[in-house]
């Protein structure tokens, strides 16, 4: 029996043998499969460790040779490192900051004046904004006038019928050296005139808040004023700045503001100009010819609002500053003083205006002028009398971002001739048929707005106008006006 036992183990030991070592055999495969593998994943590992290195040793070769090109383009400047911006200091300051001064679109990203440190290897920067705009007019542009008021001769009523290319504007602005900062911003018509809108240098490098700027700029006073016609909210400026300004004052001469060093906004400036722009005009005179100061200031209301708010004076003289009226041509001679008081609020969720916003702004201008009026110069008819006036004008508006890229406007404008004092009227010598355009009447307009942006670089904007500039007259306007930025363009201010 035991014998039977024994053979059957040896039996049993002899079949299971080979299948133990088939088994064995497989294990070893499978293991040497799976070194295999661990070995190609090492090799490829380290292939791409290798081309990592390989890539950044290029990208330092890289960089050290951008670095070298800069330095051949700046050399002779003592910094290669930008300071504050000179295009986007119109208003703002790093040091200001309790004002929530937010960009509005359509705008680009900060100029090659900001703070990149590389912003100077195209020097300087060059940035356009193209627009145009579609008119539907009832009236005659032609016969156009703001009734109670002597014609500026500047940018004054709604331009032509039809398509018009508009106002195209080309600015170039770069850091000059660590002292001064530079901009050229040329306007070109849609009548191929080339005029120079700015023109000017600013200081960077002053200590206490305090900035000077030389040249050709957009004055300081009023809030809309300091602001390029392709960020307005309208695509036409106010009847007050029509009225009182020529469409937009830009002096020739020194512009100084101080930036208080506190929690809040205040800013107070003054500039010197030669007098040559309207109100004024050109007077061959030597030093200053106009005058303004201005003061603003802001805070934020809570964490959503913020505000800002400006009074500002002009004091600027007129040497016979002609017009035209019934085809005969007249002329006022003396003083003009101007005060305008300006206000904004602008709201958005937690200070973020991106999905919504909100915005309030309204501008109030009284104007007084006294000296004299010569009637029908250089014709038989001439005459000369004392001429006296006391005139305002305000206008209200609201814009409402109801969307990321759709906004709503409704803006109001109201002016107030007020009764002049003419000489030779109320002498006997001439009537009222004799100056007709100054003939005492009250200006109103009302306009709505609605414009999609569907990006910071463009802007497409309808606008609906009824215009009650002169007595018995409306003019039921249409505008259908695109604006698109090229290139760097500045931030701009609250």
């Amino acid at each position: 029996m035991l014998k039977h036992s024994v053979l059957a183990a040896a039996l049993s030991a002899a079949v299971a043998a080979p299948q133990a070592y088939a088994a064995d055999k497989k294990e070893q495969k499978e293991l040497a499969a799976i070194r295999a593998e661990i070995r190609e994943m090492k090799a490829a590992y380290e292939a791409r460790l290798q081309a990592m290195e390989q890539r950044l040793q290029q990208a330092q070769s890289d960089s050290a040779a951008a670095k070298a090109q800069l330095a051949t383009i700046n050399a002779g400047a003592p910094s290669a490192a930008p300071a504050a911006s000179a295009t986007a200091g119109a208003g703002t300051s790093a040091a200001a900051p309790a004002v929530a001064a937010y960009v509005e679109s359509p705008a680009a990203p900060p100029s090659a004046s900001g703070a990149n440190p590389a912003s100077n290897l195209f020097n300087p920067n060059i940035s356009m904004i193209l627009g145009g705009t579609l008119q539907n007019l009832k009236q005659d542009p032609s016969q156009y006038r703001l009734q109670g008021f002597a014609p500026s001769g500047g940018e004054v009523g709604p331009g032509k019928r039809g398509f018009s290319l508009g106002e195209s504007e080309l600015t170039m602005a770069a850091n000059i050296d660590p002292q001064f900062a530079g901009q050229l911003t040329f306007s070109l018509s849609g009548e191929n005139e080339v005029s120079v809108e700015e023109a000017f240098i600013q200081t960077r490098a002053m200590e206490n808040g305090l900035n000077i700027k030389a040249g050709r700029f957009l004055s300081a006073i009023g809030y809309l004023n300091g602001q390029h016609a392709h960020t307005w909210d309208f695509v036409d400026a106010p009847l007050a700045y029509q009225a009182f300004l020529g469409g937009q004052y830009k002096p020739d001469g020194l512009q100084a503001k101080w930036l208080a060093p506190l929690d809040q906004f205040l800013e107070i400036g003054a500039e010197a100009g030669s007098g040559a722009a309207f109100p004024g005009n050109d007077r061959n005179k030597n030093g200053a010819g106009a005058v303004s100061v201005f003061a603003h200031i802001g805070d934020d209301i809570g964490a959503s609002s913020s505000y800002r708010a400006g009074l500002s004076y002009l004091h600027t003289a007129a040497e016979k500053r002609a017009y035209e009226d019934e085809g005969l041509t007249n002329n006022f001679s003396g003083k003009s003083n101007t005060w305008i008081a300006d206000a904004i609020y602008k709201w958005a969720p937690n200070g973020n205006p991106t999905n919504t916003n909100f915005k309030l702004q309204g501008e109030y201008f009284r104007r007084k002028e006294s000296g004299t009026l010569n009637y029908a110069v250089d014709t038989d008819a001439a005459a000369s009398g004392d001429y006296r006036s006391v005139q305002s004008g305000w206008y209200l508006q609201g814009v409402y971002q109801f969307m990321p890229t759709w906004r709503a406007g409704l803006r109001y404008d109201r002016l107030s001739s007020g009764s002049p004092r003419i000489g030779l009227i109320d002498g006997g010598a001439l009537a009222w048929a004799n100056l007709p355009i100054l003939q005492a009447y009250d200006p109103k307009r009302t306009s709505f707005m609605v414009d999609y942006s569907p990006s910071e670089f463009s802007r497409l904007r309808l606008q609906l106008a009824r215009d009650q500039s002169r007595p018995g007259v409306t003019d039921n306007q249409i505008f259908l006006q695109y604006i698109m930025s090229l290139g760097t363009h500045a931030a701009h201010s609250f």
